[in-house]
């Protein structure tokens, strides 16, 4: 999900893929900026073209964070080419201080009572999308927070996470706590009203799934939080204490993670796959052969008890390139976003992305219709043909077409219409929505595009349904381009826009206009961010920093907040926000919960939760 890059054929995602090595020099090799140059540069300096964070971004990190993804993270690969004396001296260069200045006390911010009973109150925002047909609203019961009441919401609390580059986990709101990954490793139960930590959890990976609360099966006091991580791991944990009771890794490939949130439904934990490929891992890795997929999980076990991959054909060797490394194919098709459960039917409807290596498959870029019981596929729905997209192979290894890259990565909408007929809303990064026929086999009922779309536009990560109109935010981010490597700037003209279309026929009710950055630096209208609906409200982030709150009745901005500032957290860290991207609001009992920092594709980093209410502080 990203713009293709040619600098160097040295190109990364967040795994900081690094290639293009030079011999070292010894009078340098222990300089931490020379380390940097030669190993790093090429790729953390382009980080609008790649999917590696900005150096501002890793400035939020600790040494120690940056060491271990460095010996036993997603950049292992890339941390075996340099010395054990070389990795400290980088992170350190990178962290902009000395190994051991980020201990936090240990009491800062911790609850009086972290033994606290725990049950789901009747106010809760649970997982991804509230509820199990993703459409990202919440009722006047369920809010308490009026379109009235918004001139008076303020502030509240902070939360910062610390040593985190961005701050990327939804937040969940269930029995009167807030449950959150972040980019640190660490999942934290923090409480609702005050900000303050009731546990801790530290995962093999980072984690940046909405946490799903779900009853244990035959335990009816006993409740477990899901969540998976970016090396593809799921987890069962105690909600109120925060104790592992199990953990089992999905897929066996290296490149494998857990994006989308998982659900959970009748004793199973639905549990979407994404491949990890797309970004490439340079020009000796033979590439690709992950696949997406949509896994089945005991609830009380974590024992699989079903695993279907989006792409039913093995990836088999395919061509060579010119050096002569053996590609592979067919691949990808990921599941970007956490499936969508019809209980009527016991279906899951799940969307996908495009495929990494040729050859193309049906089932890229498609919604796709599994059984809940069994895992079998009953249907799917291609709504882009022939797209191939992997950003190092500019052509040499997915043949004479790159496809647009127009993955699904926003969860399908399942609503009930007036006349009690039924549709799937699907937004996608082509700029067009779409809504499907889910008894007819997924039929296209009507197609209206919103944006230009394109490989960071279109319709991101999620749109909303009231009931009555279907809300869609626009990205299209765009970049300007300075001389020199790294000079790659948000584009302030370009991109964002909110749209309300009306679901029975797809016609435009309203349209508001994007946003204007005026002389704000490094400032972008464009609204990648999921959104949440309320009744009569819409609130959407932005990549320049701003959370707003929109009429639904006129699309006009009634309510908006700066988050790109400092604060200083509950847990008595300082911290920042930045762009919003990524997860989107959750509302629940009054209150608004959102994180702020993404420091990739040229937005702001930041690293902090946001907890706003209409009494404020």
């Amino acid at each position: 999900m990203s713009p293709i890059s040619r600098v160097g054929r040295c190109l990364a995602c967040w795994t900081f893929v690094v290639l293009c090595l030079s011999p070292w020099l010894p009078a340098q090799e222990h300089d931490g900026a020379f380390i940097y140059k030669q190993q790093c540069a090429v790729c953390h300096d382009n980080s609008t073209k790649t999917r590696a964070p900005a150096p501002t971004a890793l400035r939020l990190m600790s040494p120690e964070n940056i060491l271990r993804a460095l010996e036993s993270g997603r950049m292992k690969d890339q941390g075996s080419v340099m010395t054990p004396e070389q990795r400290h001296i980088v992170a350190e260069f990178l962290a902009g201080r000395p190994f051991g200045q980020d201990n936090q006390p240990a009491q800062a911010g911790l609850c009086a009572n972290p033994k606290a009973s725990f049950a789901p109150s009747a106010t809760d925002w649970n997982g991804w999308g509230a509820d199990f047909t993703n459409a990202r609203f919440q009722s006047a019961e369920r809010a308490r927070l009026t379109a009235d009441q918004l001139p008076r919401l303020k502030l509240k609390w902070a939360f910062v996470f610390p040593n985190a580059p961005l701050a990327w986990g939804q937040p969940t709101v269930v029995g009167g706590r807030v449950f959150v990954p972040s980019a640190n490793r660490l999942v934290y139960s923090l409480d609702a009203n005050s900000g303050c930590q009731y546990w801790a959890y530290e995962s093999e990976a980072p984690a940046r799934t909405a946490v799903f609360i779900g009853q244990l099966p035959g335990q009816p006091k006993r409740y477990a939080a899901f969540f998976g991580d970016q090396k593809a791991n799921a987890y069962a944990l105690d909600a109120t204490t925060g104790e592992l009771l199990w953990k089992v890794r999905i897929d066996a490939h290296p490149r494998s993670k857990i994006v989308g949130a998982l659900e959970y439904y009748d004793g199973r934990v639905i549990v979407p796959l994404t491949g990890g490929e797309e970004v490439g891992l340079g020009n000796k890795y033979e590439c690709c052969s992950s696949r997406g997929a949509l896994v089945a999980l005991d609830a009380a076990t974590g024992k699989q008890l079903w695993k279907t991959y989006s792409i039913a054909e093995d990836p088999h060797p395919t061509t060579k390139t010119e050096a002569g490394i053996q590609n592979w194919g067919p691949s990808g098709a990921s599941i970007w976003s956490a499936p969508t459960i019809d209980t009527k039917r016991r279906i899951i409807y799940a969307g996908t992305g495009d495929n990494f290596s040729p050859p193309d498959t049906k089932t890229s870029d498609a919604v796709l219709a599994f059984d809940l019981d069994s895992g079998k596929l009953l249907w799917s729905q291609q709504l882009t043909e022939h797209d191939v997209f992997n950003i190092v192979c500019a052509g040499e290894g997915c043949g004479d077409h790159l496809g647009p890259d127009v993955d699904i990565g926003a969860s399908p909408i399942l609503v009930t219409l007036a006349n009690g007929k039924r549709e799937l809303l699907i937004s996608q990064k082509s700029g067009m929505a779409t809504a499907l026929d889910p008894d007819h086999e997924g039929k296209i009922l009507w197609q209206t595009k919103v944006g230009r779309g394109g490989r960071l536009g279109g319709i991101q990560w999620g749109s909303a349904y009231d009931g009555r109109n279907m809300y869609a935010a626009v990205s299209d981010i765009a970049h300007t381009q300075s001389a020199g490597i790294g000079r790659m700037t948000a584009d302030p003209k370009a991109g964002g826009g909110l749209f309300a279309l009306n679901v029975e026929t797809g016609a435009k009710v309203w349209a508001a206009p994007p946003a204007v950055c005026g002389d704000r630096p490094s400032c972008s209208p464009a609204q990648s961010a999921a959104i949440s609906v309320i009744p009569g409200v819409v609130f959407s982030g932005g990549v320049d920093g701003r959370l707003r709150a929109y009429s639904t009745t006129d699309g006009k901005v009634i309510w908006e907040f700066d988050t790109e500032q400092e604060f200083t957290g509950v847990n008595g860290t300082k911290g920042k926000g930045g762009a919003m991207d990524g997860s989107g609001p959750a509302i629940s009992g009054g209150m608004l919960f959102v994180g702020s920092g993404y420091g990739v594709w040229g937005g702001m980093p930041g690293n902090v939760l946001l907890a706003f209410s209409v009494d404020g502080k």
